[in-house]
């Protein structure tokens, strides 16, 4: 889909449908929607007057004009009460109105930002809106053969703007907008694919796609290589695949050579059977999504470089698959990671604790200014947070909280848990230095607890986004499947990097 911005007034802009926000509560008939209105002859307030409509939140009216205005039809959508709109809502607003417009056949559609009773700068309110748009229309077709044909897709959205310094602003805020869009169609593209189609040379093969940006390097390590400097954890794990495992190193250079990097580390299981701990069947198909981290990682380093912000970024990307073959690793077996400590293996369905124990040693090469993790690493972070929140843990305030108010401003919600030192006894092992499962009692912590005891001495935060990587059903601007979180998340925290390193 193509996102124009152009001068003008929307009264006079010849559209198939424009779309406006409208309140609740009596409050409809402000602004844009008031012009509109007038110039259409009172076609809102007879809609408004019906009953019909009454602006509640994602409540959808179309009505024809008829040719009193260029605009073919107006596209209302309820925002709910002022008091309540947010950024969010405005977000899932326009994609619950683009995916309206797509359900009529109409392909192209436009808008006029008029917010200015939310109380938020113009640039936050146009990404939202260009995020809603393009997120919310959002679909995974390529699979599909039968009545190809008949898959609806818009392919222009524009918005419309007739004062020269609001529309510059719009324009930037857009182009943004437009590319961590694209950034998190990308993830959710990845993390969608089947196993079969998306084994860890598939994911080492869509890192090269990001690699041909400007001030992007990559390395993969192949199996030989990550033997020969030690990396037994992440090996033991993929013994039983017959797919060879790759550690993706993708590099973004953007900020001064003097800048120690933020290392953004991603799990990257691209099928999680369970090994010889084999999980139940029933939705086992969903483990393709096990590598959901490792895709954000890549999708930030990628939104990254669009945007060139300058910054330093290094995301690390342990890939592999985890399957029950003749030669996995089994239960009370003792690995040693690349960090020289050893691990007992009480379940080999707690495998990604193990890819990303030396991950995390390994980002350590890099002397990182901070060190940040994405995993869908436990089931159990789910039952304590449900499916729409990040759980957060981490050794550094200073970083947990740069983190909390990019969680805010992108509404990618992240909540703390404790990180006390009682949780890194339930990870001790009689036989070696570590096991790598804690038991079912905080089971979210004790991973995290024995994540920490391979990241060395730098600031680290660990995001478990087992809840909202996968949703069960569609929200807003998220269909059902994969979400792309993360990388909203990690672009916002990089570009209030940018901001305090400019300050």
């Amino acid at each position: 889909m193509k996102i124009v911005v152009k001068r003008g007034e929307i009264t006079g802009f010849r559209t198939e449908a424009v779309i406006l926000p409208c309140f609740e509560g009596g409050e409809g008939l402000q602004g844009k929607v008031r012009l509109l209105d007038k110039k259409s002859g009172g076609l809102i307030k007879d809609i408004l007057g019906t009953g019909d409509f009454e602006g509640r939140y994602l409540q959808v009216s179309v009505t024809y004009t008829g040719g009193i205005i260029p605009a073919k039809r107006i596209v209302l959508v309820g925002v709910g009460k002022k008091a309540d709109l947010t950024t969010d809502r405005l977000r899932g607003a326009f994609a619950t109105a683009a995916r309206y417009v797509r359900s009529l056949k109409i392909k192209e559609f436009s808008t006029s930002p008029d917010f200015i009773f939310l109380n938020k700068p113009l640039v936050e309110i146009v990404r939202a809106v260009v995020e809603g748009v393009s997120l919310g229309l959002y679909q995974y077709t390529p699979f599909k053969t039968i009545d190809r044909d008949k898959i609806k897709a818009v392919k222009a959205f524009t918005i419309i703007e007739e004062k020269e310094k609001a529309y510059n602003i719009i324009r930037a805020a857009a182009k943004e907008a437009e590319i961590v869009s694209s950034a998190v169609s990308f993830v959710r593209d990845m993390v969608s694919a089947p196993g079969n189609e998306m084994t860890p040379s598939d994911m080492a093969r869509e890192a090269r796609k990001i690699a041909k940006r400007r001030n992007v390097k990559l390395k993969v390590l192949e199996e030989k290589e990550m033997h020969k400097i030690g990396m037994s954890a992440f090996l033991g794990v993929a013994r039983g695949s017959e797919e060879p495992a790759k550690f993706i190193i993708l590099e973004y250079r953007g900020g001064s050579k003097s800048e120690s990097p933020v290392a953004l580390v991603g799990k990257g299981l691209t099928f999680d059977s369970g090994g010889i701990s084999i999980k139940p069947s029933e939705k086992m198909e969903e483990m393709k999504s096990d590598m959901a981290g490792g895709a954000a990682v890549m999708g930030a380093i990628m939104a990254a470089a669009d945007l060139r912000l300058k910054v330093n970024a290094v995301g690390l990307i342990p890939a592999t698959e985890n399957l029950p073959g003749g030669r996995a690793y089994k239960p009370g077996d003792i690995l040693k990671s690349l960090s020289g400590q050893t691990i007992e293996v009480l379940s080999t369905d707690a495998e990604g604790r193990l890819i990303l124990a030396d991950a995390l040693t390994y980002a350590g090469r890099f002397k990182p200014a901070a060190i940040i993790d994405l995993a869908t690493l436990t089931g159990a972070c789910v039952i304590a947070l449900g499916e729409d929140v990040t759980g957060m843990m981490g050794t550094d305030e200073a970083l947990k909280q740069n983190i909390r108010r990019a969680a805010d401003a992108t509404d990618e919600r992240v909540w703390e848990l404790p990180l006390w030192a009682d949780y890194h006894e339930m990870i001790k092992s009689d036989v070696a230095d570590y096991k790598n499962h804690g038991g079912r009692p905080g089971g979210a912590i004790t991973a995290a607890a024995f994540l920490s005891k391979f990241v060395g001495n730098y600031p680290w935060v660990h995001l478990d986004i087992a809840g909202p990587a996968w949703l069960t059903k569609d929200k807003p601007y998220i269909p059902k499947g994969a979400s792309g979180v993360g990388v909203r998340l990690m672009v916002q925290f990089l570009k209030d990097r940018q901001k305090r390193s400019k300050s």
